[in-house]
């Protein structure tokens, strides 16, 4: 009886502790369609530091090394208080018109997310324009379980699609409308 006993006792801990989890990686993806061609977009969006320069939410984004891996590109956003936090080149590939970059770490008020990396490309659509492809995996801003709902996943996949929306249309809307 006593070997039952125990038994039912490992497997209700064990089930406990199957149910009990943290976070999940969320992945998020954005895409924008440009009637311009790569090379266009590229120009404006290529360089690390450039971000202030089409994301209507960044007041200032200067990298200390420029393109080059490692390069720490610190970003203030265009809120009360000049919010700021820093963001890392991880690979940077000119001719792919690609880079990922991560975020080592960011106050969850700011941006309610945790080992954040993302990678920005434009590609050719084929038609005589572009596709601008911003994609991310994060997790939420609270790691522990129960998060309170500000910092919950759906919470920080929210975030993060708004980033991405609010920067990839206005890119549209800025190169579509210059030459």
């Amino acid at each position: 009886m006593k070997a039952l006993a125990l038994a039912a006792a490992v497997l209700a801990i064990a089930t406990g502790a199957a149910t009990a989890h943290g976070p999940t990686r969320q992945k998020i993806v954005e895409t924008v369609e440009i009637d311009k061609p790569v090379d266009k977009i590229w120009a404006v969006i290529g360089d690390f530091d450039a971000l202030a320069k089409w994301h209507p939410a960044i007041a200032s984004s200067v990298a200390d090394k420029g393109n080059s891996e490692g390069s720490v590109r610190h970003l203030v956003l265009k809120a009360p208080g000049d919010p700021s936090f820093d963001e890392v080149l991880d690979k940077y590939d000119a001719s792919a018109h690609s880079y990922k970059y991560e975020i080592p770490k960011v106050d969850p008020k700011i941006l309610p997310v945790n080992n954040y990396t993302s990678t920005i490309s434009v590609l050719d659509n084929g038609k005589g324009g572009s596709t601008v492809e911003w994609k991310g995996a994060f997790y939420r801003g609270y790691m522990l379980n129960d998060p309170p709902p500000e910092l919950n996943d759906e919470a920080s996949a929210k975030a993060v699609r708004g980033v991405y929306r609010a920067g990839l249309d206005n890119l549209k809307k800025l190169v579509e409308t210059t030459n």
